[in-house]
C-alpha cells in the first residue's frame, strides 16, 4: 500500500540471504561472490521492480556492504536499486555533480522504530541536519513509487528515474547512519561515507581521492588563514627593528606565496579531475593569485626610499595586499562551506580568526605604548621641521 507518496512492503525475513554474517568489498570480488552477491530473487520487491529479471539488471559491489543493481532502458529511464547489511538508521546514495556533497540529491531508505517502511529524495542544501531537506531535490523520478524492503540481513532500495541523456560516468555518494530519522524525517547524521565515480555503461568502480581537497583545503588555510597574515604584521609592529623587519616580512610572505600557489594548482587538479565547478570560489582564487603575482613583481620594482615614486609604490603594496588577505579569508570561508567540510573545519577556522584578533589587540596596544614612550621622551624644546 501507498501512504503519503511512499510504498511500504513487508516480507519475510530470509536466513539464507547472502551477506548476512559480513560485508563486502569491491576488492578481489570474483565471478563465484559476484554470482552469490547478484544471484537474489528480486521478486519480493513487487513490480515493477520485482518483475525485472536478475540478467538484465547490472549488478556491481561498489562500497562496504553496499551492491548497486540497475538497468536503463533505451527511453534513459534507469531502475535502480540499492542494498546493503541494515540493523537499525538509514541508508542513501546520492547523485552529485561533483563528488561533493553540497548541491546533490539523494534517496534514503530506512524502517522506523514501529517497522514501518520511509524512502524520501532529500535535496543536500548543506552540511547540517537544518540543510538536508526531504521531499526535495533534482532526481528525475518517474511517476512509478520508490519502494524500500526488508530481506534477510539486507536492506533494498528501489526507484526509478528517467534522465535526459544515458548515464555514463557519474559521482556517486554512500551514506549510512545507525540513528533514525527524527521529527519531520530529519536525517541523522551519518556514521560512515564515500564519494565514488561510477561508470554506469561498464559497472566500473572508481574512488574519488579525497585527499586532493582536504590537501589543497589545508593549504589554503596554512597561506591565507596563517603565514600570509602573520607576514602582514611584521612591518607594522616590528618596523623599528630595522632592518630585521623587511628580510622577516619578505621570507614569511614569500613562503605563503608559495603554499598559497601550491594551493591553487592542487585546485586545478580538482576542477580536471572532479569536474569541481565552483564559479565563486574558483573566480576569488584566480583573483587571489594575480594579487600575489602583483607583490611579488612589487618586492622586485621597489624604488629607492628618496624616489618620487616610492609614495605611490607604498600604496599599492598596502592596499593590494589588504585586498588578497581579505579576499583570501573570504574565500577559505566559501570553500568549507562548498565543500561541506564539517564542524571540524569551521571551529578550526574561527579558532584561528579569534587567535589572530587577539593578537592584533595585543600588538597594537603594545605598539600605542611605545609610541607614546617615545614621544614622552623627546625634550621640550624639540620642533619637527616642516615639510
Amino acid at each position: 500500500f501507498v501512504v503519503a507518496g511512499f510504498e511500504e512492503v513487508r516480507v519475510e525475513h530470509d536466513t539464507n540471504e547472502p551477506l548476512t554474517n559480513g560485508s563486502i568489498t569491491t576488492a578481489g570480488t570474483g565471478e563465484d561472490g559476484r554470482s552469490e552477491l547478484c544471484g537474489t530473487d528480486l521478486s519480493f520487491l513487487g513490480p515493477p521492480y520485482g518483475n525485472m529479471s536478475t540478467a538484465k539488471m547490472v549488478c556491481s559491489p561498489i562500497w562496504n556492504t553496499f551492491v548497486l543493481r540497475y538497468h536503463q532502458r533505451e527511453d534513459n529511464v534507469m531502475t535502480i536499486i540499492l542494498s546493503a547489511v541494515y540493523t537499525t538508521g538509514w541508508v542513501g546514495i546520492g547523485f552529485s555533480r561533483n563528488g561533493m556533497m553540497l548541491g546533490s540529491s539523494a534517496m534514503v531508505g530506512w524502517f522506523n522504530r514501529k517497522g514501518h517502511a520511509r524512502i524520501k529524495q532529500y535535496y543536500l542544501q548543506g552540511a547540517h541536519a537544518s540543510q538536508v531537506i526531504p521531499d526535495k531535490g533534482e532526481l528525475p523520478l518517474n511517476g512509478i513509487p520508490p519502494v524500500v524492503s526488508l530481506h534477510g540481513a539486507m536492506i533494498y532500495l528501489a526507484f526509478q528515474a528517467k534522465f535526459e541523456h544515458r548515464l555514463g560516468r557519474q559521482p556517486i555518494l554512500l551514506a549510512f547512519g545507525t540513528r533514525y530519522p527524527t521529527g519531520f524525517h530529519h536525517l541523522t547524521k551519518h556514521d560512515d561515507k564515500t564519494a565514488v565515480w561510477f561508470d554506469f555503461s561498464q559497472a566500473s568502480v572508481l574512488n574519488i581521492d579525497t585527499s586532493q581537497r582536504k590537501n589543497h583545503g589545508i593549504l589554503g588555510l596554512m597561506a591565507w588563514g596563517l603565514i600570509l597574515p602573520a607576514g602582514a604584521f611584521v612591518p607594522r609592529y616590528l618596523k623599528h627593528k630595522d632592518p630585521l623587519w623587511y628580510y622577516l616580512h619578505a621570507v614569511i610572505q614569500f613562503l605563503g606565496f608559495i603554499l598559497g600557489l601550491a594551493s591553487v594548482l592542487l585546485g586545478i587538479q580538482l576542477y580536471q579531475s572532479m569536474n569541481a565547478d565552483i564559479p565563486a570560489h574558483r573566480g576569488i582564487g584566480i583573483f587571489v593569485l594575480v594579487l600575489s603575482i602583483l607583490q611579488v613583481m612589487a618586492f622586485f620594482l621597489r624604488p629607492n626610499k628618496d624616489s618620487k615614486y616610492r609614495r605611490y609604490w607604498n600604496w599599492y603594496h598596502l592596499w593590494f595586499g589588504r585586498m588578497a588577505l581579505f579576499f583570501g579569508s573570504l574565500n577559505i570561508v566559501l570553500g568549507i562551506q562548498y565543500a561541506g567540510a564539517g564542524d571540524d573545519w569551521k571551529i578550526g577556522y574561527g579558532f584561528l580568526l579569534a587567535i589572530t584578533l587577539l593578537v592584533v589587540i595585543v600588538l597594537e596596544t603594545f605598539s600605542c605604548m611605545r609610541r607614546r614612550r617615545d614621544k614622552s621622551n623627546l625634550p621640550s624644546n624639540f620642533q619637527m621641521n616642516t615639510i
